[in-house]
């Protein structure tokens, strides 16, 4: 990638580990509603990275190995990924649907987004959320 990224890049691009990358772009791409952008073959001829993207986000993804470990091998989260979406009860609706495992259901936030939180079947975190209200700096410091 170019030191420098065109406007139109992401500056800032996630990469998740997941021991089955292909599945992982499988599910990422049926219930969160991604697109795939690549998937390369290491040496070993199998799956080692792959890349899914949603709007200008990126997500790229690769096998743990090594000092790499992923959520699943760790025993609990280890991020979690906040994601802007259009329609985000729709959206909960098809990640329930597709058999996301939810951790919280939409609900308002005090700092004007609403948002939903599910896991996926190695262990990532996912906020998706929507923009529903500005909020000032006095409402914010009200409920901190």
């Amino acid at each position: 990638m170019p030191k420098n990224p065109p406007d139109n890049m992401p500056r800032i691009t996630a990469y998740l580990l997941y021991h089955d990358v292909p599945a992982a772009l499988d599910w990422l791409t049926k219930t969160f509603g991604f697109k795939e952008q690549s998937r390369m073959k290491g040496p070993d001829g199998v799956v080692s990275h792959g890349s899914i993207e949603l709007g200008e986000g990126v997500v790229m993804m690769g096998r743990p190995d090594g000092v790499y470990k992923n959520p699943k091998e760790l025993g609990g989260a280890t991020q979690m990924l906040y994601v802007y979406v259009d329609q985000v009860d729709q959206h909960f609706e098809r990640a329930k649907k597709a058999g996301a495992k939810i951790l919280k259901v939409p609900e308002d936030q005090f700092y004007g987004d609403r948002r939903y939180a599910a896991e996926d079947p190695e262990g990532h975190h996912w906020y998706f959320a929507q923009h529903v209200k500005d909020v000032t700096p006095e409402e914010m410091k009200a409920h901190a």
